[in-house]
């Protein structure tokens, strides 16, 4: 034993050594405590993340700084009926809530969702159909009444002191569209409609489109009524100086089969003023070809293309639909019309578009009906008129 540690044990006190030790031993100690510590708040706050994460998932709330998708839950139910036939989702929904309602027959369809709904609108307006340049008005009934004022007001001139002289009151008619169902019936196999890959809603939304615009050109132009729309081309036709109300009035073209310059002119000017500024010409693409080869008296083409990529070619001004449910040129045809269409034609339609799924009349493929409610007929007689290839 040193010296020093004599006198530390003599003295009852620790030696430098012991004093190390000692303090080491209570640094470890006082860590560990640490350490515990640390530990047990880091598992009380996992604990209340899990916590939050459950009550996050039962309430499916967003995540944050993401914006709210409201068609969302309209998609998703409506892509899950057209795979599987899976309805729950689409039940609890406003647009199944709608289908419900009085104005909407329920007869077991679903309503589209309302981005598919727009884009098979939107097709069916671009397209080369009357639609797109007669009225379009949306209705929830079975028909559509238009008043049609075709008698003027008389006015007369009145000094101060004298009677007034009794005038004769507007003549009103009454014009009932009735609406007609329009269907189609794509189908797919299931096999596709399990593939998640595929975009079935812009699939449908193609075909229905597609099948509707051929259907709706054909009856807006010769559709007899009978469950169809009545096509403006089945109303009786007289020649414009006879023309009277409920009748078309047309222009002789003057050539047999065929149309002539002074036709065009003499057309043109047959339409009141009133409805000129808001004209156009419909034909097919037959017609326009002969039409193209017009010129007048100084040599120059009546027809002309249009300036600008998707606008119309121009005919002494005013714009050409191309309709291919126009007839064809031959004698007699009334192949040409020229109008105020926004005047003279009236389509009426219910804005709901039904989708039924049938996975039964066509295995292994599933079926598609779908339905949409229209109507349209001429709401102006006057707005609308007509060249007859022939010469009388």
């Amino acid at each position: 034993m040193s010296r020093t540690e004599a006198k530390a044990a003599a003295g009852g006190g620790l030696t430098p050594a012991q004093e190390a030790r000692e303090a080491v031993t209570g640094f470890l100690s006082d860590f560990k405590d640490f350490q515990t510590t640390i530990e047990t708040k880091l598992q009380q706050q996992e604990e209340r993340l899990t916590m939050l994460d459950r009550k996050t998932a039962t309430h499916a709330r967003p995540p944050l700084g993401a914006a709210a998708d409201f068609d969302a839950p309209h998609q998703k139910a409506f892509n899950a009926y057209l795979r599987t036939g899976d309805d729950d989702g689409l039940r609890g929904l406003e647009l199944e809530g709608k289908a419900m309602s009085t104005a909407v027959n329920s007869d077991g369809g679903f309503l589209v969702d309302p981005e598919t709904s727009d884009r098979i609108k939107s097709v069916l307006s671009s397209t080369a159909s009357i639609r797109a340049i007669a009225q379009v008005v949306n209705v929830e009934a079975t028909s559509f009444d238009v008043l049609v004022d075709r008698a003027d007001l008389e006015a007369g001139w009145a000094t101060e002191t004298g009677a007034s002289a009794e005038t004769s009151t507007p003549q009103i008619d009454r014009i009932t569209i009735p609406l007609h169902e329009l269907s189609a019936l794509p189908k797919a196999s299931q096999r596709l409609l399990d593939d998640s890959a595929f975009d079935i809603e812009g699939w449908l939304a193609g075909r229905i489109a597609e099948k509707f615009a051929r259907a709706e050109a054909a009856a807006f132009i010769n559709g007899d009524g009978n469950d169809k729309p009545t096509g403006f081309l089945t109303h009786s036709t007289v020649e414009n100086d006879s023309w009277t109300w409920g009748n078309l009035g047309y222009v002789p073209s003057g050539v047999d089969g065929s149309v002539s310059a002074e036709s065009i002119v003499d057309v043109v000017y047959a339409l009141g003023a009133e409805y000129r500024a808001n004209a156009s010409f419909v034909m097919n693409s037959k017609t326009a070809g002969t039409v193209r080869k017009l010129k007048d008296g100084d040599g120059r083409f009546l027809w002309s293309d249009g300036l600008a990529a998707g606008e119309p070619a121009r005919l002494m001004g005013y714009p050409v639909l191309i309709c291919e449910d126009m007839p064809d040129p031959a004698s007699d045809s009334n192949s040409i019309a020229f109008g105020d269409f926004a005047q003279g034609y009236t389509v009426a339609e219910r804005p709901d578009l039904r989708v039924l799924r049938d996975p039964f009349s066509a295995k292994p493929h599933v079926l598609f009906y779908a339905t949409k409610r229209v109507g349209g007929d001429v709401s102006d007689f006057a707005a609308i008129k007509l060249i007859k290839f022939g010469l009388s």
